[in-house]
């Protein structure tokens, strides 16, 4: 499988509630929704969409997935929001209890295994295991090297600080670019591998 990390980000990096105000307000973070004057259906939503058709399974944080389990079940009747629903997911927790786990199809890894278990996973046979919001298991990811594509989708936009997916262990990580798209509203959606790929 490939471990593909789809995200909306500020052009200072910032990843931190994209969607809503009281998506994530930790540290103080003020700007949530900060995503929807600059959020376009076709070139947005559209890659979105892609990186869920390719996706065989989806992989979360603990509040990336508290998150989404509290929003999704109830929007069934799209084909978007179906296959969220129906798709396996695991979430990686320490603290989740296995009878918290309410949103269909999820598994939890447990913290202390998950780069083991990840790694099992992307040596295995499949799609696209696909990665959303989550920065701190990101951050772990790209420092393990269990990367193998950065879907970005880059706002214009400022944010002035907040959660950041990249790691910041002073290790250089070369990229390539492999296709990018503009939107009407400025949005620069872009695709990268590791330089290095398999």
């Amino acid at each position: 499988m490939r471990i593909v990390i789809s995200e909306f980000m500020s052009l200072d990096g910032v990843m931190q509630a994209p969607g809503g105000p009281d998506e994530d307000t930790e540290g103080g973070f003020a700007h949530g929704g900060w995503s929807h004057p600059f959020f376009d259906p076709e070139v947005v939503g559209g890659f979105f969409s892609d990186a869920l058709a390719n996706a065989e399974a989806l992989l979360f944080g603990r509040r990336t997935w508290q998150s989404m389990a509290a929003a999704w079940p109830e929007r069934g009747g799209d084909p978007f929001a179906d296959r969220m629903n129906a798709i396996p997911k695991y979430v990686v927790s320490e603290t989740l209890a296995d009878t918290a786990l309410t949103w269909r199809n999820t598994t939890r890894i447990a913290g202390e295994k998950a780069v083991g278990r990840i790694r099992e996973l992307r040596e295995s046979d499949g799609g696209d295991l696909l990665v959303m919001g989550s920065p701190t298991l990101v951050r772990t990811l790209l420092r393990e090297g269990l990367v193998d594509e950065l879907r970005l989708v880059i706002m214009p936009v400022l944010l002035g600080g907040g959660k950041t997916i990249f790691p910041d262990d002073g290790a250089l990580r070369t990229l390539e670019l492999v296709s990018t798209d503009t939107s009407g509203t400025g949005v620069h959606v872009c695709v990268y591998r590791p330089a290095d790929a398999r």
